[in-house]
């Protein structure tokens, strides 16, 4: 059973372009290799340029929000006063079983793929779909458990259950990242909102965030190397980067010094246990991520770990400030600024197998693109090279043009 909405053909060949202009840039392939190879991989899907697609998002939320609001002015004539929430449950079934019809709909004959009207419908499907769990779940809940939201309310854990698999199943189908960043947070949020419900998980709650982050990455780093990993790629990218991020933010000495403030009664930001591990893992986790990014030649650890530097100077200033708010900004911009021209010069030439040129990306190796040129360009017509010609010769004529 094929659980993919899109084509997975349509990734496989845009990959397989963009590797192949590539080396075209390069040198390594002809204008007449490239072409063949372009030729081959038709991109017969509709995706305008970003801009374009971020215009199509919003008039389409708004074209789904009249037709909701149309539907509810339809039905207020044929419910009685008292039973709004069942016109309200009527109007979100209707809503996510017609979006989803749409969705399909749009995807299989206008050949949309992540074109900004898509993405829009599949949000709204998934807004209406919480909407409604949580409606029911409120509904079902006792009396005295109603009104408590909290994140440790039975409430709230049971939404985030059900909720949980509905991210998965639409990210499974439709490969969207802001769906998987959110199934992923609504991930993280299950843990806590289960772990703070013991007396002992608001200090374990820290370490559970690292080790589900970690399984977290584990878990995608062996996804990508399934043969569709070029399907999923933008989910699995964006996975990766959260999985690094919420393993810092874990051991992080501000999040968790401020969380606890938060999750406490009193609301004090006080001294907690295990600093000196905390301060160490707030320092220590960005370096790792650096100097693991320069040797495994990652961009995404060497980034996120250059983000997070900036984040662990925020940090530490924020407890133990020096210098003003902005001479530190304005001292370390310069020390930054100069750092990467710096690097820049020094890489400018390869070196310790490092360079500023770019390269390509992991896609090459899971489209085999050398054998794929191969096959692609083995007809292509090349010129014929210049050999022995007829013709040119003359007679006397007789009456003929003279020539033959």
């Amino acid at each position: 059973m094929n659980w993919k909405a899109y084509n997975p053909n349509w990734a496989h060949r845009e990959a397989v372009r963009a590797a192949a202009t590539r080396w075209q840039k390069r040198g390594l392939l002809s204008s007449l290799q490239l072409a063949a190879i372009v030729a081959a991989h038709p991109l017969d899907y509709y995706r305008p340029n970003i801009f374009l697609r971020i215009t199509l998002f919003i008039f389409t939320i708004i074209g789904l929000s009249a037709a909701s609001g149309f539907m509810a002015l339809l039905f207020s004539g044929g419910f009685h006063s008292g039973t709004e929430e069942v016109m309200l449950v009527t109007i979100a079934v209707l809503t996510i079983a017609g979006g989803l019809v749409l969705l399909e709909f749009a995807i299989k004959d206008s050949h949309l793929y992540h074109s900004g009207i898509d993405n829009a419908i599949l949000y709204y499907i998934l807004s209406w779909t919480v909407f409604l769990l949580a409606y029911i779940i409120y509904e079902l809940a006792p009396i005295g458990y109603r009104a408590s939201s909290s994140l440790t309310s039975p409430n709230t854990n049971t939404l985030l259950l059900l909720t949980l698999p509905v991210l998965l199943a639409a990210t499974v189908r439709y490969a969207d990242r802001l769906v998987a960043a959110a199934a992923y947070a609504t991930y993280l949020l299950l843990l806590a909102s289960v772990l703070l419900r013991f007396p002992i998980g608001r200090l374990l709650l820290p370490f559970v965030v690292m080790l589900a982050s970690a399984a977290a990455y584990f878990l995608v780093k062996k996804l990508a190397q399934r043969p569709d990993y070029l399907y999923y790629k933008p989910c699995l990218q964006a996975l990766k980067v959260l999985s690094l991020v919420t393993f810092y933010l874990g051991g992080n000495y501000w999040v968790v010094r401020e969380g606890n403030a938060l999750l406490s009664d009193t609301g004090l930001s006080t001294q907690v246990p295990f600093a000196w591990l905390f301060y160490f893992l707030t320092a220590g986790i960005p370096i790792a991520y650096l100097v693991v990014g320069l040797r495994r030649h990652d961009r995404i650890w060497l980034l996120v770990g250059i983000l997070l530097v900036a984040f662990s100077v925020f940090t530490f200033r924020h407890y133990y400030s020096v210098l003003p708010a902005e001479i530190a900004a304005t001292l370390a911009g310069a020390v930054l600024i100069a750092s990467m021209i710096g690097a820049t010069r020094y890489l400018r030439t390869p070196r310790h197998g490092l360079t500023t040129a770019a390269d390509d990306e992991d896609d090459t190796r899971k489209i085999n693109l050398e054998s794929l040129i191969v096959a692609q360009t083995a007809n292509v017509p090349q010129p014929a090279e210049a050999g022995f010609e007829f013709g040119g010769g003359r007679s006397g004529g007789g009456g003929a043009e003279g020539t033959y």
